[in-house]
């Protein structure tokens, strides 16, 4: 049987909505912030930035982290915290997923974020990295 917790991978979805006529302005953010974090952030195994085929206002970042400690070096980030900034100027709507187990840290620091955040705790399955 498989431990899932702190030490395990998770996934994390944000959902996100932009501004009419900030798309362009977001999507040079959105660049900007998935350059950084994949110079600087070897835990983050997987993180794109989609469009929703149905709102071009909507998109989604899918984030896989190795474990907490890789989250929480992703929210220590510059380059995350002027994202989060310029969502704050050109947003209009922020919603955040974590599919997986985290330990208490993690968390408080997805509490701490002031998000609408929600977990969904592993029962069962397994992982490969």
């Amino acid at each position: 049987m498989n431990v899932f917790d702190a030490s395990t991978p998770f996934i994390l979805i944000a959902r996100i909505k932009v501004k009419p006529g900030k798309i362009q302005e977001y999507l040079e953010l959105a660049t900007k912030t998935d350059a950084a974090v994949k110079a600087s952030e070897q835990g983050m195994l997987h993180h794109t930035f989609d469009q929703d085929p149905g709102n071009p206002y909507c998109f989604t970042w899918s984030e896989v982290y190795k474990n907490d400690n890789a989250f929480l070096a992703h929210l220590a980030n510059p380059a995350v915290g002027e994202y989060l900034q310029g969502h704050a100027q050109l947003g209009d709507g922020f919603t955040v997923e974590v599919y997986g187990t985290v330990g208490d840290e993690c968390k408080d620091a997805l509490e701490a974020t002031g998000l609408p955040v929600q977990i969904f705790e592993t029962k069962f399955g397994y992982s490969r990295v």
